[in-house]
């Protein structure tokens, strides 16, 4: 049996040893971080709902009204008026016939994939997809095969391999790490080809792009096309669970065959109040969406000129990729010295020479406050020799949405396996607003 403390110096040593560090108030733009005052660049609260007074307030009276717990899981006795209310707008904000809480993104997604496949069946997953994904592969008994990131001309060769066999395509729509969007319309026509369901997890995308915020498939105009959507209520809207848009038949196989959802305790009514009245003020407010488009593009303009290259997407999501994972904790460090909390991301959540600091804008930053960071993190990252004295980067006019796979240069096909290779199965990478309490009773 290993040895906990040696488990724990082998992560020290390759620089992996993580640490839990402490917030205290609201999640903000501005927040106290081991009772220092900083400026927050790693939250995913987007819309800065989080801390909102009518998304607050809501929460407050649902809390008051219908107290603190659900009690046991929606099959027993947990299944409340509240929940079946938040189901049906999400199903309506996504344009699916209906939708299923979870209680967490990374209980959805594994829930759902397992549900969905069975032994004997192919699940095809983008090799940068977040870790429930992952998981819920790994828990699946169907063979997993891991295409390369948004290369839809692997995937392609995968699914003419499985012969038949092809049962789910799954992707994130915005991927949480690099902030570029997957190739919506391509995965849809390989879906359809192939005869393939396809699961597209809008946690990132929901709130921040497409029209109305309703993500990366809706600005790809192909609602009615995508099997599957899992989106969460922690991110743009504030709180905490999640949820799956489907057909009825989906969500009625998933009430009876998703495990995370049979044996987990329903969402607490005020987690419930409060994303229905954020969800609430992503459709009334658009304008939201549009700061943190504005916000993200003005942080990039200013990373690119303190001689940083932001370029690696087009969202709110902006990773600065350093290298070696010691490299990018001191300049996360070196950072936060000068008031800027801008997480240090490594393996195994990135790939190996990867680590990067992983920025995240939010509707409510300053103009000001986002100049002020990108300058501190210029300055730090010069200190360490991880940034030029001017950009070399030339910032071009945003676009709407970013390029897709097929219109790069399509990457090599992989060559067909040798006689005796392995099966198909590839390794998995290591102002007040309240919703009407009332209506929902």
């Amino acid at each position: 049996m290993t040895d906990i403390a040696d488990r724990l110096e082998e992560l020290r040593a390759a620089g992996l040893y993580r640490r839990l560090r402490l917030v205290s108030g609201p999640q903000g733009p501005r927040v106290l971080l081991d009772g220092r005052e900083v400026l927050l660049l790693c939250s995913n609260n987007y819309l800065g709902l989080a801390d909102h007074p009518g998304v607050r307030r809501s929460a407050a009276e649902a809390a008051m009204r219908w107290g603190t717990g659900a009690g046991a899981s929606r099959l027993i006795c947990g299944n409340m008026t509240l929940h079946r209310r938040l189901e049906e707008r999400l199903a309506d904000f996504h344009g699916t016939d209906s939708a299923l809480l979870f209680g967490s993104g990374y209980l959805a997604n594994m829930g759902t994939i397992a549900a969905l496949t069975r032994a004997g069946e192919v699940v095809f997953s983008d090799e940068y997809n977040h870790a429930s994904i992952i998981d819920g592969c790994r828990l699946s008994r169907a063979e997993t095969f891991v295409y390369h990131h948004r290369d839809t001309d692997h995937l392609a060769w995968g699914l003419r391999r499985a012969e038949g066999r092809g049962s789910l395509i799954a992707t994130d729509g915005l991927f949480s790490m690099d902030g570029d969007v997957a190739p919506i319309a391509e995965l849809v026509g390989l879906a359809r080809r192939y005869d393939c369901r396809l699961l597209v997890d809008e946690a990132h995308a929901i709130g921040a792009i497409g029209p109305a915020g309703r993500g990366s498939v809706a600005e790809a105009g192909l609602e009615e096309e995508v099997d599957v959507i899992v989106g969460t209520l922690g991110k743009a809207l504030g709180s905490y669970g999640a949820y799956v848009g489907a057909s009825r038949e989906i969500t009625e196989l998933l009430v009876n065959a998703a495990r995370p959802f049979i044996f987990s305790t329903a969402l607490p009514p005020s987690n419930v109040a409060a994303a229905m009245a954020a969800l609430k003020l992503i459709v009334a407010r658009p304008e939201r969406a549009d700061r943190l488009r504005r916000n993200a593009d003005l942080l990039r303009r200013e990373l690119a000129a303190a001689g940083m290259d932001p370029s690696g997407s087009r969202t709110h999501i902006v990773p600065l990729v350093v290298g070696d994972a010691d490299s990018a904790v001191a300049l996360c460090e070196r950072a936060l010295e000068r008031g800027v909390f801008a997480q240090a991301i490594r393996p195994p959540t990135v790939p190996d020479g990867t680590s990067r600091l992983r920025l995240t804008v939010m509707a409510t930053h300053r103009e000001a406050e986002l100049r002020h960071a990108a300058n501190m993190i210029g300055t730090a990252a010069r200190d360490l020799g991880l940034a030029t004295e001017a950009a070399e980067w030339d910032w071009e006019e945003p676009v709407s949405r970013p390029e897709s796979a097929l219109d790069r240069a399509p990457a090599k096909a992989p060559p067909p396996p040798a006689e005796g290779a392995p099966s198909l199965a590839s390794q998995m990478p290591p102002g007040p607003l309240s919703i009407d309490l009332d209506e929902a009773a």
